[in-house]
């Protein structure tokens, strides 16, 4: 373990407990090489054998404190009620001194829509501060900052926001045809939500955070595999996912292997947790370029 630094905890347990300190990790740009997780008798164990960005031992005491002081206040907040929108105006850059409006959208992407949602919100005299977007399957989420093109602040006024978000739900229905939009679900997952204001200090893993929750809310799992993976596996990177049931034992096993990457396991771990799963025991590891993750759930 030269090459790493351990990091141990324990912890009462609480749903999302192993989210939040894979999110402190993934914050400080911290490669997670190896893992063991485990949680019996409502403790929570872990151990996590970390690197910094250039595949080193961490030495800066101050990344350390930093680690200590995030994941102590990590298992002594309380559980807090998800917020349904945007959390924050500081996004990927910490010198972000105005305060922006958030907005989040969600629904079916198509060629061409980014450019249609621009010239909306500059119709709207708004400027688009930072953006950030996922595709997959043919669905979209973004998270996207604005503010008032000539002041250059937050819009605040309820009616203006209300606004925007009407010629923003027009613009992502543009391409609703009769025959898929009758139900009230497909109309319920083309939505954006204005934010306002919102205080606080942020991280890009925030975004992150919502945009995972925004595409599992439009069900970007349901479409077929893109042609791009189908690339991936046909030039011979092997990327397997398999799922076992244990009943006896009342969970299901979660096995992935793929081509290892940073942010890995906080985008797994995400994931299940957003689908309501409780992970019990997890083993992560990487090994020349491969990442091998095993979740009990």
């Amino acid at each position: 373990m030269e090459d790493c630094t351990v990091v141990k905890v324990d912890s009462v347990n609480k749903q999302g407990l192993l989210l939040e300190v894979v999110q402190v990790m993934t914050d400080l740009n911290l490669f997670i090489s190896k893992s063991y997780i485990s949680s019996d008798a409502e403790w929570f164990m872990d151990v996590f054998h970390v690197q910094d960005e250039q595949g080193k031992k961490l030495r800066d005491q101050n990344v350390i404190n930093c680690i200590q002081q995030a994941i102590g206040t990590t298992r002594e907040s309380t559980p807090s009620p998800p917020k349904a929108r945007a959390y924050t105006n500081n996004v990927s850059k910490a010198d972000h001194s105005n305060e922006h409006t958030a907005i989040e959208m969600s629904g079916t992407d198509r060629p061409g829509l980014f450019s249609e949602i621009s010239a909306t919100l500059a119709d709207l005299h708004c400027n688009i501060v930072e953006a950030h977007a996922w595709s997959h399957n043919a669905c979209l989420a973004c998270v996207a900052y604005i503010s008032d093109q000539s002041s250059h602040t937050p819009i605040e006024d309820p009616h203006r926001l209300a606004s925007i978000e009407d010629h923003l739900i027009t613009v992502l229905r543009a391409n609703m045809e009769p025959s898929i939009s009758t139900g009230p679900f497909q109309i319920k997952n083309r939505e954006v939500k204005t934010g306002g204001f919102l205080g606080g200090e942020g991280t890009m893993t925030n975004v992150e955070r919502r945009l995972h929750q925004l595409m599992l809310s439009v069900r970007d799992f349901d479409g077929p595999r893109s042609s791009s993976e189908m690339n991936i596996t046909e030039r011979g990177t092997k990327m397997a996912v398999s799922i076992e049931n244990c009943d006896q034992k009342g969970y299901s096993i979660v096995s992935i292997e793929c081509k290892d990457r940073p942010r890995l396991m906080f985008d797994t771990v995400c994931t299940l947790t957003d689908m309501q799963y409780v992970i019990f025991h997890a083993s992560v590891a990487s090994h020349d370029g491969r990442a091998f993750q095993e979740y009990f759930i």
